[in-house]
């Protein structure tokens, strides 16, 4: 490779991403590469990629090109594929804006959970239409030293387990997974939630992210934490036939999900560019061997 790579970094309630702008699919972009671009000391440093590359160039967005132009091949931080970022959707958006692909308003994304609608707003927020949460039956324990709790449960395109906490501090460190049980819930690894009140319908969160370690925001993890909570608390939209809202203190910031009546739910939250460049055309061609 002889030429550097444009990248910008974003972050959407402070889950920071490497964004790489690759319209046409052009670059093979492996677990390593990933994993090198996310280092937080010999990379960029990111919880995850953001690939941006056009529908139609990507054979696993193709079939959505008639509805979105751009998809959004994420991979978390190390390497691995996910099906599905929400914070990571936003800043795919604010980046779209920023590179001139699209101005305030609706638009739709391409991602491996599906096409995702997207308002931007004129005062910077972005809201993102998360599709509906599915709730698997079955019981499931999250563990911590010698601490269990039961979890709610929740897949939002990705799969989500929530303990409800007497206190964030319960969730230890965080660097590893926390054990959840039984281990065939989830086959392909979890995101575990733990979740505090801080009032009627707020809540607040620390995440461990699959692939990433704990994070400062996860959005599909605020989205399964306002259905958790709101079947906890006896609200069920689609039975009473009034929307649920719900604020979600995440340690980087604060989003407000709503599940309105037909399923759908609704993320809202800030979506930051903060600085691009070119990645060093020797780093990278190391990198991607």
């Amino acid at each position: 490779m002889s030429a550097s790579l444009p990248f910008l970094k974003g972050h959407g309630t402070e889950n920071d991403f490497v964004i790489v702008p690759d319209p046409e699919n052009a670059l093979d972009l492996t677990p390593a590469a990933v994993a090198a671009l996310c280092d937080r000391r010999a990379g960029i440093g990111g919880d995850g990629v953001l690939h941006v590359v056009r529908s139609a160039a990507h054979p696993e967005a193709k079939p959505m090109a008639a509805e979105a132009e751009w998809f959004m091949d994420y991979r978390n931080g190390d390497g691995s594929v996910a099906e599905m970022c929400g914070n990571g959707v936003r800043v795919f958006a604010r980046y779209l804006q920023h590179a001139g692909h699209v101005g305030e308003g609706d638009l739709a994304i391409a991602t491996r959970a599906g096409v995702k609608t997207v308002h931007i707003a004129k005062n910077g927020d972005v809201t993102v239409g998360m599709g509906r949460a599915r709730l698997p039956e079955g019981d499931v324990m999250v563990s911590v030293d010698a601490r269990s709790w039961s979890a709610r449960n929740v897949n939002m395109g990705n799969p989500h387990a929530v303990a409800f906490v007497d206190d964030l501090a319960h969730a230890g460190n965080l660097y590893t997974a926390p054990p959840v049980s039984p281990a065939n819930a989830y086959p392909d690894g979890v995101n575990v939630e733990f979740v505090v009140d801080r009032g009627p319908r707020h809540v607040a969160l620390r995440v461990h992210e699959r692939g990433s370690g704990e994070t400062r925001s996860c959005g599909t993890g605020a989205c399964a934490v306002a259905v958790a909570a709101a079947r906890r608390d006896g609200a069920d939209p689609a039975v009473t036939g009034t929307p649920a809202t719900y604020t979600v203190d995440v340690p980087g910031g604060r989003l407000v999900i709503t599940e309105r009546p037909d399923g759908e739910i609704e993320m809202t939250g800030p979506a930051v560019i903060v600085a691009e460049g070119e990645i060093d055309a020797e780093w990278l061609e190391n990198a991607l061997r």
